[in-house]
């Protein structure tokens, strides 16, 4: 039976987007959640842990399930299941207590996945695609004494399931720090003369232009940007997470069109070996390129789940409450950088990033400061963001505080959805 939602979703009207990103002038709170007296809820109004009914298990009946959108040939599936089988071993667990579901669909299957893990004993159950999401609250509502534990969703905070939590990392500094050695690597490319400053122009290889891939490529480019003032960066979209094809023809036609470095968010290993093939330096996501791509591989940046694993399977053999949204941070160990590969790598590079990584570990840098760059030549100084999840995608959150876009403040699951900030444009 399904549990009565606290807050009602009602929809009043669909909010046109500008650009699919948004608009800063386009707020519109017609449809976020309300109060029973119609009053229409903020962010911070809406209750952000939600205590689930944690029953404390001994260790060695502890049990975890994972589902996995593809498998191991998937970076970013594959970043999951190390990340778990390294909570595994700090913990002490044994093998029959992890079960790993790989190619599950975002569709009924999940569903099928979740229950089948839940009869097989499973006292927490975690996925790790955005459109897992509402298979996985189904399958909390139906599973109450199973915690439910879901990456890059929304709902969590609003549909308050008590056994249903969302989880992420604010990855936007590790793409920032990445950045930096893209572009210490094009200020030595100018240096050398191999090109010209005009032509510092960095290719992103971008699976969809969600919010997710917006605010990691933004990130990104204002990190190759504190150090190179003149780079530019042109996206390109594949529409698929995983499509090795599809990822390389995409480098290779940025590569055509004048990009000198490639990045990327998309799952395969596409990208890298399309820049080793064309000698033009590479950034990845998720593993080191290194060993494929000696030559231009430069360095990566990833999500580091061992530590909510570990948090998530401690919580319940404490029986504590599991946090219904959960960022976890840089400074915490959520966010990491792969090795710098020293031989592709500007001099330099390394101190340029640990000087950086000092300055957000202090909070003396803040990644989205609106200071350091400009939409249609204007500064940032408000944007209402779609923060509280509804159906029409409502802009209900003022996320511009203090001169910062307050990314994954306000939800783990990042919002910064502005397409596009100047310097970056879509090929």
């Amino acid at each position: 039976m399904k549990k009565v939602l606290a807050l009602a979703l009602a929809v009043i009207m669909v909010f046109a987007l500008v650009g699919c990103g948004g608009n800063a002038d386009s707020a519109d709170n017609s449809s976020a959640p309300a109060s029973d007296d119609g009053k229409v809820l903020s962010i911070d109004e809406v209750e952000k842990t939600v205590p689930a009914n944690v029953t404390a298990v001994a260790k060695d009946k502890v049990k975890i399930g994972l589902i996995c959108l593809h498998d191991e040939n998937s970076t970013y599936d594959n970043n999951f299941i190390q990340a778990l089988l390294t909570a595994k071993k700090e913990l002490g667990l044994s093998d029959d207590q992890v079960l790993i579901k790989t190619n599950i669909g975002e569709n009924d299957a999940c569903y099928n996945a979740a229950a089948e893990l839940a009869d097989a004993g499973c006292n927490i159950i975690f996925a790790d695609s955005f459109g897992h999401e509402t298979f996985m609250i189904q399958a909390a509502e139906e599973f109450p004494d199973v915690q439910f534990c879901h990456a890059t969703g929304t709902r969590a905070q609003t549909e308050l399931v008590a056994n249903f939590h969302n989880a992420f990392a604010s990855i936007y500094e590790g793409r920032y720090l990445a950045g930096i050695a893209a572009g210490m690597k094009l200020n030595e490319m100018i240096e050398k003369k191999i090109i010209t400053a005009d032509k510092a122009k960095i290719g992103y290889v971008g699976a969809f232009n969600y919010a997710e891939v917006i605010s990691g490529m933004t990130s990104f480019y204002l990190g190759a940007k504190s150090v190179c003032e003149s780079a530019t960066m042109e996206v390109t979209y594949t529409n698929s997470w995983f499509d090795i094809a599809l990822e390389k023809e995409a480098a290779l036609n940025l590569i055509k069109d004048g990009c000198v470095l490639i990045s990327q968010h998309a799952d395969s290993e596409g990208a890298p070996k399309a820049c080793e093939e064309k000698n033009v330096p590479n950034v990845a996501y998720n593993i080191s390129t290194i060993s494929m791509a000696p030559n231009t591989a430069l360095i990566s940046s990833k999500i580091d789940w061992s530590p909510y694993f570990k948090m998530i399977i401690n919580s319940v053999v404490e029986g504590k409450a599991i946090p219904s949204d959960y960022c976890g941070t840089y400074a915490e160990g959520y966010v990491k950088l792969t090795e710098l590969n020293s031989k592709v790598a500007a001099a330099g590079t390394q101190e340029a990033i640990n000087a950086a990584i000092e300055k957000i570990k202090n909070g003396e840098l803040k990644v989205f400061d609106t200071k350091n760059f400009t939409v249609n030549g204007k500064q940032l100084t408000e944007y209402m963001a779609d923060v509280v999840t509804d159906e029409a995608f409502t802009k209900d959150t003022q996320v511009v505080i203090d001169g910062v876009f307050a990314e994954s403040s306000k939800r783990s699951a990042p919002y910064f959805d502005i397409m596009y900030i100047d310097g970056i444009s879509e090929k």
